[in-house]
């Protein structure tokens, strides 16, 4: 029996048509954690990273929220974290998915916690992905599980998006007669752009029998989308990922969740052991139940966002409209090349997707940062 999984684990993946061999790499992916093989937001950009970046370096290469922590979710750190030498001193994990039910309208057992939305993402691969069952998603989007999938020996396939950027559904949903899960970002990474409701809800009436649709909402919060979470208290064949890594401003605390039925959820465990540090359950809390904290970030970054957009109309540059605390700008040479240059600046943006080589990402960033990045974009465009 493989270390990492148990004797029930390994007979329901070898059910599903993987390999010993696929086994064992499944296995890896459970005893690597988030180091290997799959990458999260911050992995892929150290990745892309050639050499260490100066302290004055304006970084907006991750999709970070600058502004940080709420001063609640701060309080609820300092105050917690005394109490560090106990696993669960106060009941932070119940308490947790307590706050998150209230706020979603939802049961607490339809809740799953975990550090950051990128450990359910995996899991959602291993879980429900096999050699005949594969991972569908639009491109470009995020690669993170898709990468997992292959990596077990799931197939993923890659499907361009719509004309208006939004995820083409239809031709996701026919990709192939057996997908086992269908993956929509909304707002899209590395986009920004949205997929209309009504797309989300043909998708699930109309996708393969025993296909799960997973709808990450990273960036919600910060755009105009509905959530789809009422879905999930439908009891849909869907799962839900959100994470505190943006606009509560905690991406290097690592608070997140799944939401979706618990007979979908149930199938997520074997897959890790999904502990979460007390401070980042106990600052998670403690922002949501903040009643300012998103529409006032949501303005800062709508304000910074479209200050950008106004500079680049104004030199005819063309982006992507986004909705998120990201974007597109088509630089008309390969990308590379502009996120070279910019780094030479002291200016770092996000990597480049094989589907869109000459378009570079940007992470909204604050005020001065995008002041920064506009006068360095100026002279390397130029």
């Amino acid at each position: 029996m493989h270390q990492a999984l148990s004797t029930a684990a390994e007979d329901s993946i070898l059910s599903r048509g993987f390999s010993r061999r696929q086994l064992g790499r499944i296995a890896s992916v459970l005893a690597a954690g988030a180091a290997l093989p799959f990458y999260n937001e911050a992995a892929y950009a150290q990745r892309a990273l050639r050499g260490e970046m100066s302290p004055d370096a304006v970084k907006i290469n991750q999709n970070e929220n600058p502004i940080g922590p709420c001063p609640e979710a701060l309080d609820a750190i300092s105050a917690v974290a005394k109490f560090g030498g106990r696993y669960s001193p106060h009941n932070e994990q119940g308490e947790m998915t307590k706050a998150i039910a209230e706020t979603q309208g939802l049961k607490p057992d339809y809740i799953a916690v975990f550090a950051g939305s990128s450990d359910p993402l995996h899991r959602m691969a291993c879980a429900y992905t096999s050699p005949t069952r594969p991972w569908v998603m639009g491109d470009p989007g995020y690669e993170s599980g898709a990468g997992t999938a292959k990596f077990i020996g799931a197939k993923a396939i890659h499907v361009p998006l719509s004309k208006d950027y939004s995820h083409d559904v239809r031709a996701m949903v026919s990709a192939d007669a057996n997908t086992g899960l269908i993956y929509i970002c909304n707002p899209n990474n590395p986009t920004g752009t949205l997929t209309k409701r009504a797309d989300i809800e043909w998708t699930l009436a109309n996708m393969p029998k025993g296909c799960v649709l997973l709808i990450d909402e990273a960036y919600i919060h910060f755009s105009s989308a509905p959530t789809a979470m009422d879905l999930v208290a439908a009891d849909k064949d869907v799962v839900v990922l959100r994470t505190f890594s943006k606009v509560y401003g905690m991406a290097g605390i690592r608070a997140g969740y799944a939401a979706g039925r618990p007979d979908l959820l149930a199938k997520l465990r074997p897959y890790g052991v999904g502990f979460v540090p007390i401070t980042a359950m106990a600052a998670a809390t403690a922002s949501l139940r903040s009643k300012t904290l998103v529409p006032e970030r949501k303005k800062i970054n709508a304000d910074i966002r479209d200050d950008v957009f106004a500079f680049l109309d104004k030199r005819n540059i063309s982006f992507v409209k986004s909705e998120a605390n990201h974007f597109m700008v088509e630089v008309k040479r390969p990308g590379q090349e502009v996120v070279q240059a910019l780094a030479k600046e002291n200016v770092y943006i996000g990597r480049i997707w094989p589907a869109w080589p000459t378009h570079v990402r940007v992470s909204v960033g604050t005020q001065d940062e995008m002041n920064k990045f506009k006068a360095a974009f100026a002279k390397v465009m130029a």
